[in-house]
């Protein structure tokens, strides 16, 4: 009988043992390994990496076709708000008919949907008489476009 008694009062000091023994084996399996953000930079620069290259162009220097595609394409690429497509000649043919002078005054002065110079408030006469020139020649036009000057 003392023998069963031994046996039961040891069994409950080893069990706390064992159990802070597994919280310990435990804790230590959670550890992450540290990361070196060089190393992650590193690996993930071919990917990440975004290069803006800012490019200033003089007032006044820019061709028909740099302004059309900066600002007039938005709009006159897909038609938005009636706005004649590029290159539809069935579109573009009353307005050409209209003259190159009528064309660049409403295109400076805005006209229906179109604000003044497209949009572009930094657009000098010359340029947004270039983008007319572009704009209505890709339609069929014979406009001749101011030239840029050196």
């Amino acid at each position: 009988m003392s023998n069963h008694l031994v046996s039961a009062n040891r069994q409950p000091r080893i069990l706390p043992l064992v159990a802070i023994l597994a919280v310990a084996a435990i804790a230590g399996c959670g550890k992450k390994e540290a990361v070196d953000p060089e190393t992650t930079a590193t690996l993930i620069q071919p990917v990440a990496r975004l290069e803006l290259k800012v490019v200033k162009v003089a007032p006044g220097s820019r061709t028909g076709e740099q302004i059309y595609t900066s600002v007039c394409s938005s709009c006159h690429g897909a038609g938005v708000l009636g706005a004649p497509k590029t290159g539809d000649s069935a579109a573009w043919a009353p307005r050409i008919a209209q003259g190159f002078e009528t064309l660049a005054h409403n295109a400076i002065n805005g006209i229906r949907g179109m604000p003044p110079r497209g949009g572009g408030a930094d657009l000098t006469d010359t340029e947004v008489q270039r983008a007319v020139a572009y704009l209505a020649n890709s339609a069929g036009a014979n406009f001749t476009e101011p030239p840029v000057q050196q």
